[in-house]
């Protein structure tokens, strides 16, 4: 039975050597994700969650629903200490968001 994943944003980030470079002036941090939210998820996007943010992550949210543990060959997440968890970020170069992928234990 597939699970629900709860997504947490950790992280609002500005990359200031690439925005100064390659930014419009005065770009600053994601303002569509504010760091706290919380959203959950399973194969669809949740309200109000960022379009681009969820192409970057959904891959994740549906193997993480559907029970995967690992993450190629256990060279990035630490599973053991962390199972069921996913630590990924939005695609923007410029002021990427980091986002926290729990799988919750009940299915609602």
């Amino acid at each position: 039975m597939m699970k629900k994943c709860k997504l947490t944003v950790l992280k609002t980030t500005l990359q200031e050597d690439l925005a100064k470079e390659y930014g419009i002036p005065g770009l600053g941090p994601c303002p569509l994700m504010k760091e706290g939210q919380v959203f959950y998820a399973d194969y669809a996007k949740p309200e109000g969650f960022c379009d681009e943010a969820w192409k970057a992550v959904y891959q994740y949210v549906f193997s993480l629903a559907h029970g995967s543990e690992g993450w190629y060959f256990d060279d990035w997440m630490n599973t053991e200490k962390h199972k069921g968890v996913a630590i990924c970020s939005c695609n923007d170069g410029l002021r990427p968001v980091i986002i926290k992928i729990e799988r919750m234990e009940s299915e609602d």
